[in-house]
């Protein structure tokens, strides 16, 4: 982090830096991903001396996540949809794929 940072920007950091390793990310893409985050939304914040036209005028970081994310999870999977199934005693299970055993449950 910069010299001077906020204590928000030190937290936000090792909070980003956390969450990348937690998703298999090396040390040093953790903490690259980190700081440029970071350094984008003091950017968007007029919290940096410089910033680049796309560090101002693109769409933040959180959104940005948001969006990749793909709007929501794809829920219960196969296998844990197909154990539902076998303990409701729902006929027919073995022979049917994930979106059918959703129907079935009532998922949908």
């Amino acid at each position: 982090m910069p010299r001077g940072s906020s204590p928000k920007r030190e937290r936000q950091y090792e909070h980003i830096e956390e969450s990348a390793r937690d998703r298999g990310e090396s040390p040093q893409r953790a903490k690259e991903i980190a700081a440029r985050t970071v350094n984008k939304e003091r950017a968007r914040s007029g919290e940096s001396r410089t910033a680049s036209r796309t560090s101002t005028q693109d769409m933040s970081s959180g959104k940005r996540g948001g969006q990749r994310s793909g709007g929501g999870s794809q829920g219960p999977t196969y296998d844990q949809l197909y154990e539902e199934a076998k303990r409701r005693n729902i006929r027919g299970r073995s022979d049917m794929n994930k979106g059918e055993l959703q129907r079935a449950l009532g998922k949908r």
